[in-house]
């Protein structure tokens, strides 16, 4: 009887599956010793041939186990167990980074509302008190689920505070929502890696404003650079810095193949990429328009306050392909 040997490594490295696999070689062996007799030995053989039949069906069923438990760990390791999350004001000026602001006390409220873990990486606010950007992380299996078909341009229409003839401006933010996983897909070469650090900027203390805690690193082949500071410690901004860049590494990957395809994923809710425009916020008509799907809420207050639920319950109602389930 043979088996996959690069599975069969496979299991032994495998802390979920060393034991199994221990007890598996032990039976291996009592089967190679079965057999043997069974050749040598005509008057043994046909009690040989029993127990070859009973170890070779525990054998069977003790790969096909081993190998469910590898199959289960890795969907595990590739589901995403939290997102981050990238604001940008866009064009607009003061406008465009108040509703980047807004967005991100959107999300945040969200996940309030739904018990997730939130984590600023990093913030940069302007005079107006408002995000340039901001990035931080929710930590939660269910994350990614709810909040996928955010990436993109978001738009909002209204008469700013500062305009004194009552006229609406449009102003834009963008929002990436970047998977986290357990096992990256992609793999950076620590070579291709440029660090910088710097005093992190904001509230936190002496530590905060004499040490070179933030963390900035720099991905040269692409240009992807991320920034850390939410953490006292340099070394806990540098592992959470490498997150980060995994991620955004992971994100371009994804959006690169979904270019490929795009035939195909003509029909998907978006494609990922935070260029596309996916929703306008219309304060004079109180009115929330995502074009992907062509549908529309007059809940604005309620909704950047933190009641996503209707638009994301909408969004995944709709389906990846394109129709309603």
């Amino acid at each position: 009887m043979e088996f996959d040997q690069d599975k069969l490594t496979e299991f032994k490295e495998n802390q979920k599956t060393q034991f199994l696999a221990s007890q598996f070689d032990s039976e291996m062996v009592k089967l190679t010793e079965a057999q043997e007799l069974a050749d040598s030995d005509p008057e043994m053989a046909e009690l040989a041939q029993e127990e070859i039949a009973q170890l070779t069906k525990q054998l069977q069923d003790q790969f096909d186990e081993m190998d469910r438990i590898i199959e289960a760990s890795r969907v595990e390791d590739e589901k995403p167990y939290g997102v981050m999350i990238e604001v940008r004001a866009g064009a607009g000026g003061d406008e465009a980074s108040l509703f980047a602001g807004e967005l991100a006390q959107m999300y945040q409220a969200y996940a309030a509302t739904n018990g997730w873990q939130t984590l600023i990486n990093n913030t940069s606010m302007n005079e107006a008190g408002g995000y340039k950007e901001a990035s931080f992380e929710f930590l939660h299996p269910d994350v990614y689920e709810h909040l996928q078909y955010e990436t993109g341009v978001h738009r909002v229409q209204r008469v700013p505070a500062t305009e004194k003839q009552g006229r609406i401006h449009t102003s834009t933010a963008s929002v990436a929502v970047l998977p986290m996983r357990k096992k990256p897909k992609v793999e950076i070469n620590p070579q291709d890696i440029d660090m910088e650090f710097s005093r992190a900027g904001g509230a936190g203390g002496q530590n905060v404003n004499k040490v070179e805690t933030a963390v900035r690193l720099v991905h040269r082949p692409t240009g992807i650079d991320v920034r850390c500071e939410n953490d006292r410690s340099q070394l806990k901004n540098r592992l959470k810095a490498m997150e980060m860049l995994t991620a955004k590494l992971e994100a371009l990957h994804e959006e690169e193949e979904a270019k490929k395809h795009a035939a195909v994923r003509k029909g998907q809710i978006g494609t990922g990429d935070r260029s596309e425009k996916i929703r306008t916020y219309n304060f004079p008509q109180n009115r929330i328009t995502d074009h992907r799907i062509k549908q529309s809420w007059h809940t604005i207050e309620a909704t950047l306050a933190g009641d996503l639920k209707p638009i994301v319950d909408a969004l995944s109602s709709f389906g990846a392909d394109g129709v309603a389930e």
